[in-house]
């Protein structure tokens, strides 16, 4: 379970950074920033928050909204267009910036899951799999994955056929079933390479072995 070691090593204001949405096939790349108030975060809270991807939906939704209340946040996004311009990575990194920028507050440290730290204004040290091991972080886990899944849910009602209110944009068969049988939308990442086979008219066999980002086959589960 994550806890605050790491933000006490540290010391000052520290903000933990994750983000949410490297993996699918549609959808931007969302980042949180969270500064944690450990006076007024309540214990329970603190023993409950964890790594998104080891919560169920909703814990992960009534998580969120505690955090809101007892934590400094900042969001941000990288656009489907920006994805395809300058890679995912570069993507991620500039909406873990944005996010970090809409704090409002300049911390004295960052904590970063994983190992390239984006360009931020203060010291930042990256923490693979930070978000099992820092609180803060796994706090800006949980809030960037429920504000993800939000989006991509409302996307969902505008662009049906896609599963989206479901795989939040994510590889699933239905989702492939949904390009070959409504095409790619202005929504979908045209640098990848299921989304460019639909663009070409070809089709993705199925029973072709498929290697998913830290080998989360999103045929069964959507975690990131």
């Amino acid at each position: 379970m994550p806890d605050l070691a790491l933000e006490h090593a540290c010391g000052g204001l520290v903000c933990g950074v994750d983000e949410v949405g490297r993996g699918p096939l549609a959808g931007p790349v969302v980042a949180a920033a969270v500064v944690l108030d450990l006076d007024h975060m309540p214990r329970a809270l603190r023993r409950a928050v964890d790594d998104s991807k080891a919560l169920t939906a909703e814990q992960r939704e009534e998580y969120c909204r505690e955090l809101r209340r007892c934590t400094l946040i900042g969001i941000g996004a990288a656009s489907v267009r920006e994805i395809d311009a300058i890679n995912i990575l570069r993507a991620s990194l500039k909406a873990m910036q944005r996010a970090v920028r809409a704090l409002g507050v300049m911390p004295d440290e960052a904590l970063v899951d994983g190992n390239v730290a984006p360009a931020l204004p203060c010291p930042v040290r990256t923490v693979v799999g930070g978000d099992a091991l820092s609180l803060s972080i796994a706090a800006a886990s949980i809030v960037a994955k429920v504000t993800r899944d939000a989006i991509m849910r409302d996307l969902a009602r505008r662009y049906a056929g896609y599963g989206w209110e479901t795989n939040v944009g994510y590889g699933t068969r239905e989702h492939y079933e949904g390009l070959r049988a409504r095409g790619v939308t202005i929504h979908h990442r045209r640098s990848f390479a299921p989304v460019r086979l639909a663009l070409a008219g070809g089709t993705l066999e199925p029973e072709l072995p498929l290697v998913y980002e830290n080998s989360v086959n999103p045929l069964t589960q959507q975690n990131d």
